[in-house]
């Protein structure tokens, strides 16, 4: 696939850890059985040719960092956000799958390509006056501008107890990614992750910048009101972005209705890469070639994607927050 000129963040890569020290957990078992479902609706309905442009090695599924570098240059991605896995309810809160300090050994082996994205989650469970430590020390000694919280392993994105953690966030002047809608993967609870919760944290943190992964599917038109209404609350599409080849009048509504509600400033791309490189391809192909199609625009008042908006998109929204001078290419270095 030939390269762009898009400089593109993605500010959810994954990092899984050494899942043989877990595996015979029971919840670890219970969430590996539900990735093998979520293949079907992000699968079904891609035409055979897409799979002309993968090598085999990126069908495997390979944690070696230095293959996701090898995946940002084949498909131009400039920056990742390196995300560990905690998913500590899945080992009954006794480990982690990748610690935040792992993330950072990765991170400083190459830091012009990756940057601190420290998952804070389970806050509550892990004590809030803990997780505020471990927010300034990511801040105040290492740098770190953007953070990870999964509500699914924790408690209600609107939870009380919370707003301690969210206010210190705010002080720092965070990127705080957030899982949005459904968990897609028990034992988390999904009750914990509805979109309409971040209208309560937004309201009373204004100054904190909230990136709702997911696009808070399938409540994706919750999670646009929210946005519309809250200048600090951004739309993120990873995951979804490969629906623009297999499920391309689905993918048509998700980021139509996003353009109209939202804008094209505060939409923010994403892989959600977990180990195959082909997932990083159909993201950036994805949004780098859809076009919303013509009667859906007439129909739903949806705009026509520019290359504008796919700058923006792609990276110049999350650089632009996170001061990353997007101006020049990070690939192949």
């Amino acid at each position: 696939m030939e390269q762009d000129n898009f400089f593109k963040i993605d500010p959810e890569p994954h990092l899984m850890g050494n899942m043989d020290t877990i595996a015979h957990f029971p919840g670890v078992q219970m969430w590996w059985r539900s990735i093998e479902n979520i293949h079907r609706p992000l699968l079904t309905g891609a035409p055979p040719e897409i799979y002309s442009i993968l090598e085999p090695w990126e069908m495997e599924k390979n944690s070696d960092p230095g293959n996701l570098l090898r995946s940002m240059d084949k498909y131009g991605v400039d920056i990742a956000c390196l995300l560990p896995e905690s998913m500590m309810d899945t080992t009954g809160y006794t480990s982690r799958w990748c610690s935040n300090g792992d993330m950072a050994k990765v991170v400083e082996s190459n830091p012009d390509r990756f940057m601190y994205q420290p998952n804070i989650s389970p806050i509550k469970f892990k004590g809030v006056a803990n997780t505020i430590w471990e927010l300034e020390y990511w801040v105040k000694e290492k740098g770190a501008k953007i953070f990870k919280f999964y509500p699914p392993e924790d408690t209600y994105i609107n939870d009380p107890d919370l707003w301690p953690f969210y206010k210190k966030a705010e002080e720092l002047n965070i990127v705080l990614d957030i899982h949005t809608g459904f968990s897609w993967v028990p034992p988390g609870k999904s009750k914990y992750a509805l979109p309409i919760y971040l209208d309560d944290v937004a309201r009373d943190f204004p100054g904190l910048v909230i990136n709702a992964f997911h696009m808070g599917y399938p409540y994706c038109d919750d999670l646009n009101m929210v946005a519309m209404g809250h200048p600090n609350v951004y739309v993120c599409l990873s995951l979804l972005v490969p629906w623009a080849i297999s499920s391309p009048g689905n993918f048509a509504r998700i980021i139509g209705e996003a353009l109209r509600w939202v804008g094209p400033d505060k939409i923010i791309w994403g892989t959600d890469y977990a180990g195959f490189s082909a997932q990083i391809m159909t993201a950036v192909k994805g949004l780098r070639e859809f076009q919303i199609p013509e009667d859906m625009q007439k129909l739903y008042g949806y705009p026509a994607i520019t290359d504008e908006d796919r700058a923006k998109i792609f990276g110049g929204n999350l650089g632009r927050l996170l001061e990353i001078d997007t101006t020049k290419r990070r690939i192949g270095k």
